[in-house]
């Protein structure tokens, strides 16, 4: 099996260069989607030995699609510029490659830091991600900015033990600068479907997320940045059926 890593990017000089090259031992090719960088990404990308697209940024799901679509393989592994993965799937992976028993579809369970610190509880902790597939069955889908790699229904599907590494935000301020981002996109995705907000939806949809995530999930072990996840997690709803409301 020959295997395409596809990775979307924007400015992540600082994420890319580990990204590749943890997956340098498994990929037969590695292409990068880049929306126009301002910084050295694109450069550095290369210079790692990814093949480099421009592409103005067409939103996260069309991003992604374009992306399979340049990927020289039909079985892929796409991953986030700020991810990488661990050394046990990357063992899984070549054992994979290396067998006649393919399923169509893996998922992997997603490890995230947060501002230097491993996040064990909470909603954050049982992150598991479609990643690995074979792109002829299946395509992303769902919603800005949320979207997931959704595939036909006879799809055979199994997991894997490995782990994505993901490191989501390196300060707090970065991630309530993405909230106001991603609220925004979410609630023009909603405007697009003609969902609705409300004023219950407005005051107890980010309530019930808070107490979800942060108490019946047990996000309160993992200390002042578990209440921090939690909080702003609730937070971008809120501001989700607030915009909402207003278009």
């Amino acid at each position: 099996m020959n295997l395409s890593v596809a990775i979307i990017t924007h400015n992540e000089s600082q994420n890319i260069e580990r990204c590749i090259n943890s997956v340098k031992a498994i990929a037969d090719d590695i292409v990068v989607i880049d929306s126009y960088s301002t910084d050295n990404t694109a450069k550095l990308a290369k210079e790692l030995g990814a093949r480099v697209i421009l592409q103005k940024f067409l939103g996260h799901i069309e991003q992604k699609n374009f992306a399979i679509s340049k990927a020289q393989y039909p079985f892929i592994l796409s991953l986030d510029a700020d991810e990488a993965i661990d050394e046990k799937l990357k063992q899984e992976i070549i054992t994979l490659k290396n067998s006649n028993k393919i399923a169509d579809g893996y998922i992997i369970n997603r490890h995230n830091n947060y501002c230097g610190q491993w996040i064990n509880h909470g909603a954050w902790k049982s992150d598991l991600k479609l990643r690995l597939w074979d792109s002829r069955k299946g395509k992303w889908g769902g919603m800005n900015p949320h979207d997931k790699f959704e595939m036909e229904t006879n799809a055979k599907i199994t997991m894997l033990e490995g782990k994505i590494l993901h490191w989501s935000y390196t300060s707090v301020a970065q991630h309530e600068g993405k909230v106001d981002y991603f609220s925004s996109i979410a609630a023009k995705a909603y405007h697009a479907k003609e969902k609705k907000s409300s004023l219950f939806k407005i005051v107890f949809s980010p309530l019930f997320r808070f107490l979800r995530d942060y108490i019946f999930k047990l996000g309160f072990l993992d200390g002042k940045y578990g209440f921090v996840i939690a909080k702003l997690t609730a937070k971008e709803v809120y501001f989700k059926y607030k915009k909402l409301s207003k278009l």
